[in-house]
């Protein structure tokens, strides 16, 4: 990969060229031009790429597959929404060697500790800098430097910086110096104030004083003791320290910044849930015209859409089928402008990557075909093979064992074809709560408008809940919603609906609360719903929390202390970040609620709020926490930065830090915000 290869970059059946690859010595860096393009050339960073596809597995590539096999051919998909780049080696041996290499760079990257990721970000940082590529930093490199970092800082300081940092007095800074440059300008007093209240010596924490610690700010208990000593040895750098059994300030700060120190519970993000309950004792993560990519009248439709979603921890897609005019079915928003995909490669799609990150799934054919292509959807069941689940053991139980089984699940209506595949969800008209207590299946389900799905919330609440905890029902957004825009999925989940169906092409507050919700319980796509949710006869309504047995509302504080690294909005040169952090609070009506601090002049790289958040929650197991981090702008609209959002339930209290992600639900490290979290009962 370091001595390059000439590979085909592919953006169409009609534009091909030739392009030299090459991996740079960082071993990071992705490197390629044109053989005519002189100096010009792009590059891009293994950590962008989220993964590497063999084959024909995009639109572009299969379009060429006459063209080009399947062993040539070899697509980087990269984080976000930036798009694909689909490639054509020479060889199979040279396909190979690219796709092996790529997947063991992203394996490096996403396997780094905490240490290796710093210094490949002050790596990152000094080449980016280092604009001569002398190997070297000058003071004016530096300037600039300061300012890719969001800092703005009077030129008497940072020139005072750089001098300490240039041991040699050479007037540059070589990457060791760098890292020491870097250490005077990351120095956090926050986390020193923190460190010293428990350190004896003001040098470093014992093994007792970080067990204190653990128990009384991190609210841990019995088993800090053990965490202490794990601790210690996984984040202490000296070695001298680890054998005195003592943390160091740097130390210290890694534990901080590392999974373990985040405000998200290390346990939750495991499979840590009963999966062996019926499919409406669960929420379900659920697409709404999966296919699309854009918006719902001239939006592309794409098998990329069905993957995206799908790794996203989707369960339920939905597929909607129409006559092809080559006399194969096709997936298509009908009777508009979107493109037209395939469909025997959209269940192929499906096949591949439904249990890449949970059992089952939920496929819902809409079908508008004539007789003779219904067939060959009903044919879809030889593509899926083992995976099409055959028959129901136990009518009273139709999720039995969600952890074991991989199985797809069909929801339909219409044709005979496709009704002997419906073996769980048979779809039904929805006549009433009342007609549904004395005459529904536990098999059928009901699919409601979004609006219709607000008023039944809103006037029979406690009925809807009660429905819920027997009939699957899925919420589906409004038809004017042709810009792919989404509502708000927290009244659905208030009154315990199941599938609630969104646009997963569209970014924005309703996708990071359903990202949130479904963060917990490995991302499986499914999320047990509390107890009085699963209650046949619960008396729970969303508008009235304090009538529920139980009812034990928490006071909710958050100390927000500081922000780390925050990237820029604006990339222009002279533009410095002015952030401020706004927490929101969705669940039942009375717990929706948003509380800001101040915003810090001229400081995305270490501002310091110190400004403390108070909140009332009624029903916590209904609550999402989100953080969000913004441009404070005082002529117009806030620009956003950084958002995380998590349910209620997963938050760990004490001194912890949120790291934030993009827009699109990408990772921006090493950008977060400090918190200290405290939970109390309200007396």
């Amino acid at each position: 990969m370091m001595a390059g290869s000439t590979l085909r970059k592919v953006k169409s059946r009609s534009w091909k060229k030739q392009r030299h690859f090459r991996l740079l010595e960082d071993g990071m860096t992705i490197w390629y031009k044109s053989r005519w393009a002189g100096k010009g050339h792009s590059t891009f960073s293994v950590t962008e790429v989220e993964a590497v596809r063999e084959g024909h597995q995009s639109e572009v590539l299969l379009s060429i597959a006459e063209e080009f096999s399947a062993d040539l051919c070899f697509t980087l998909v990269f984080h976000g929404r930036q798009g694909n780049l689909d490639l054509v080696a020479e060889s199979p041996e040279e396909a190979q060697a690219w796709i092996q290499g790529v997947r063991k760079l992203i394996h490096r990257a996403q396997t780094m500790d905490e240490k290796e990721r710093l210094d490949q970000w002050v790596w990152d940082w000094f080449q980016k800098a280092d604009k001569n590529k002398d190997g070297k930093m000058n003071f004016k490199e530096v300037r600039k430097l300061l300012k890719m970092m969001n800092v703005e800082m009077n030129e008497e300081h940072a020139l005072h910086l750089f001098t300490m940092a240039d041991k040699s007095q050479s007037g540059s800074l070589e990457i060791e110096q760098f890292v020491h440059f870097y250490k005077i300008l990351t120095q956090r007093d926050e986390v020193w104030k923190v460190f010293q209240d428990y350190s004896g010596d003001g040098e470093k924490l014992m093994l007792e004083e970080l067990e204190n610690f653990l128990r009384v700010e991190q609210q841990e208990g019995e088993q800090s003791a053990q965490h202490a000593q794990e601790l210690i040895d996984s984040y202490e750098p000296s070695e001298s320290a680890k054998k005195e059994g003592a943390m160091s300030l740097d130390g210290f700060q890694m534990y901080l910044c590392s999974q373990q120190g985040s405000i998200f519970k290390p346990e939750h993000r495991d499979l840590y849930q009963d999966m062996s309950q019926p499919l409406s004792h669960y929420f379900i993560s659920s697409s709404h015209n999966t296919y699309l990519l854009e918006n719902q009248l001239r939006g592309q439709s794409s098998l990329e859409a069905y993957i995206q979603a799908l790794k996203r921890g989707c369960r339920c897609v939905e597929v909607d089928c129409w006559d092809g005019s080559d006399g194969e079915p096709v997936v298509y928003h009908g009777h508009t402008l979107t493109s037209k995909i395939v469909f025997k490669d959209v269940i192929s799609t499906i096949k591949e990557y439904a249990f890449k990150v949970g059992s089952k799934v939920t496929v819902s054919p809409i079908q508008h075909c004539n007789c003779s292509l219904t067939k060959k959807i009903g044919g879809f069941e030889d593509c899926l093979d083992e995976t099409m689940t055959d028959e129901v053991s136990d009518e009273e139980d139709i999720a039995n064992d969600l952890r074991e089984r991989r199985e797809i699940i069909s929801k339909s209506k219409l044709s005979r074809q496709l009704s002997d595949l419906v073996v769980y969800c048979k779809s039904v008209h929805f006549h009433g709560f009342d007609h549904a207590r004395l005459h529904a299946k536990c098999y059928e389900m009901s699919s409601f408008s979004e609006s219709k799905a607000k008023r039944l919330a809103k006037e029979a609440g406690t009925e809807f809940v009660q429905y819920n905890t027997r009939q699957l029902c899925r919420i589906y957004p409004s038809g004017l919603r042709t810009d792919s825009s989404n509502y708000n999925p927290q009244d659905m989940w208030n009154v315990g609906c199941q599938i609630v169906a969104l646009n997963f092409q569209t970014a924005g507050l309703e996708m990071d609360l359903n990202d949130g919700l479904f963060r917990q319980n490995h991302c499986c796509g499914y999320v047990l719903k509390h107890d009085f949710m699963r209650d046949g006869n619960t008396q729970f309504t969303p508008e009235k929390p304090e009538e529920r047995k139980d009812y034990r509302p928490l006071r909710l504080s958050i100390q927000v202390i500081s922000g780390q690294q925050l990237p820029k909005v604006n990339q222009k040169e002279g533009s410095i970040v002015d952030p401020l952090v706004r927490v929101e609070i969705y669940g039942v009506p009375q717990d929706q609620a948003k509380e800001e601090t101040s915003h810090i002049n001229n400081n995305g790289f270490n501002p310091v709020w110190n400004e403390t958040l108070n909140f009332i929650i009624h029903t916590p197991e209904l609550a999402l926490v989100r953080f969000v981090v913004e441009d404070y702008d005082k002529a117009s609209r806030n620009d956003f930065i950084g958002q995380f959002t998590l349910p209620f339930t997963c938050i760990q209290a004490g001194y912890r830090h949120i790291h934030l992600l993009s827009k699109d639900g990408t990772a921006i490290p090493p950008a977060s915000i400090f918190v200290n979290v405290s939970i109390t009962e309200l007396t």
